[in-house]
């Protein structure tokens, strides 16, 4: 596995770091809905994806899931290594969307090679930033932006994803990563395919008019 991959800095770290880091780093495999990570009562550590994708969200008290991100290949989730950051108490479950392959590096470890290495504290930080950015997106999307522009955008990313205009997907599903009960998706997919936008079957929905969903989703 070259690490340089996922750490642009990893020039900068000495033989020394590099082999501790590299030595300690442990694969795993996944299966397509498998759990990897359940929450602040766990510290499984650092996570670097090596191929497959998997899914980051959290649940409401009432039990509504919404999506915050999602990881693909030679990303790399800091939260599942929280407990080296004390002051950030973030509850995220992760997911295999997919079969994954990860590789794990245990918290103590990539946290002691962190104190004593500038250039990696420095871009631990900025991966935080970045995801935090996306959960900061995600809240202006879900408290300002109508349902209607967030699903046509959902819709046009999943088919961009899977790299089709047929999705093999649920209304639970949707409803998952959306943070919006089932029934609230039903209605608008029926009101989308009302308007020629996509063509509802069981368990599928076809993008039948994109230009129209793109639109829907920019405003």
């Amino acid at each position: 596995m070259n690490f340089a991959d996922y750490f642009p800095v990893w020039d900068k770290l000495t033989s020394g770091q590099r082999d501790t880091l590299s030595s300690y780093a442990a694969a795993r495999r996944l299966k397509k809905g498998e759990n990897l990570y359940h929450g602040l009562e766990q510290c499984t550590g650092l996570i670097l994806v090596r191929s497959g994708q998997l899914r980051a969200y959290t649940v409401s008290e009432d039990g509504r899931e919404i999506t915050l991100y999602r990881l693909f290949d030679r990303d790399i989730c800091l939260f599942s290594a929280s407990c080296m950051m004390k002051s950030i108490q973030f509850h995220i479950i992760i997911d295999a969307e997919k079969d994954t392959e990860v590789v794990i590096i245990p918290s103590e470890v990539y946290k002691g090679v962190m104190e004593t290495s500038a250039a990696l504290a420095n871009y631990t930080g900025e991966i935080m930033a970045s995801r935090f950015s996306d959960v900061m997106w995600l809240m202006d999307q879900v408290l300002w932006k109508r349902f209607d522009s967030r699903l046509a955008g959902f819709l046009l990313e999943e088919a961009r994803m899977e790299g089709t205009d047929t999705l093999k997907i649920t209304h639970e599903a949707i409803g998952n990563h959306m943070g919006n009960p089932r029934e609230v998706v039903t209605r608008m997919l029926r009101y989308f395919q009302n308007e020629g936008m996509v063509k509802l079957s069981r368990g599928t929905i076809a993008l039948t008019d994109k230009k129209k969903l793109r639109e829907l989703a920019d405003e």
